[in-house]
This record gives C-alpha cells, structure tokens and sequence, in this order.
C-alpha cells in the first residue's frame, strides 16, 4: 500500500486540476506516481521536467537506447514501476530486455545509467573516456541532467512506495519484489 494517499481530482484546487488534466490530455492517462507527485504541485513540476530532459536526448540517442538508459538506471536501482514501465516499453517494440546484446555505443550508455544510479553516482574514468569519444559536452550534459531525472522518479516511487499501476501488471520481471502491501 502507497505511503501517500494519491491525489483525488475533487479535492485538488484548479491548478491542481489543470496540470492533471494537462497530463491526461497529453498522455491519456495519469498514473500513480504523478498522481502522488499532484500531492506538492511544485514537486510535480520539478519532476515534469523528465520529458524535456528526455526529449533533448532521444535526438542523440535514439528511442530504443533512451528507453534502454532509463531502464538500466530503474533496473539498477530496482524501482518497480520505472523499470516495469520501461520493460512495456521495449516489449511492445518488439525487444526483450531481459535477453539482447548491446553494441558497444548502447553498453557504455547502458553502464553509465547504471553507474549513476548506484551510490555515490560516480563514473569512472574509462567509461567516460569511452562516452566523451561518442557525445560532445552538451549531450553528455544533458544524459547526466537526464539520469539525475530518471533517479529522482525511481526516488519517489521507491521512497513513498507508489503502488504498480495496473496496466504494467503484465510487464512485470518474473521474480521482481513487490512493495510492502503491494500482492
């Protein structure tokens, strides 16, 4: 069971209101974690921010290895709904992301999303010497900006123990923990 009660759309005030139905009106539903997040509305703004971040990487590194990045870091850091809902993802695409090979560009992108995700976030030396000959400065810039992003989501769900939606019930990794009350 979620930590925080989500947010309920006849409680909210307007501002509330309209950032959730900007939500649902971009991306047609409105899941538990932003539903949680609508509980601070500069906390959900903070967090929106994942989709600029996101979209000045996809250009760079296409959708498959942004997906497989921000899978890599949720996986990492075994934050259910993040990495389930990345597994959805590559599974409807056609991949599996329990069984692939990675070339090496997609390797050394994957390792640095893990790396970030474990604690302290540092990177070491030769994987950064292998990411700085394949990214300028500024999208290395704008990958770290966005993993930190992807961190900070993996944080709330994992912190405040967000409940699974349950269109990502099907996609969950055989084995995965569930949350505390979450059966």
């Amino acid at each position: 069971m979620a930590r925080i009660h989500p947010f309920e759309y006849s409680e909210a005030t307007a501002s509330v209101r309209a950032a959730y139905d900007g939500v649902v009106r971009e991306h047609g539903r409105i899941t538990n974690m932003k539903r949680t997040l609508l509980r601070s509305e500069p906390a959900f703004h903070a967090l929106m921010e994942w989709y600029p971040m996101r979209d000045a990487v996809a250009p760079f590194l296409g959708e498959r290895l942004t997906d497989l990045f921000a899978h890599a870091i949720s996986a990492e850091n075994d934050c259910l709904i993040c990495s389930t809902f990345f597994r959805r993802i590559l599974i409807d695409s056609g991949g599996d992301p329990d069984h692939f090979t990675p070339d090496d560009r997609e390797a050394a992108v994957i390792e640095f999303g893990r790396q970030l995700a474990r604690p302290p976030s540092r990177v070491d030396d030769d994987l950064y010497a292998r990411l700085a000959a394949m990214f300028d400065e500024e999208q290395i810039v704008a990958l770290t900006a966005f993993g930190a992003m992807m961190v900070a989501t993996n944080i709330i769900n994992n912190a405040l123990e967000v409940d699974l939606d349950s269109y990502l019930d099907a996609y969950r990794k055989d084995g995965a923990e569930p949350h505390r009350g979450d059966a």
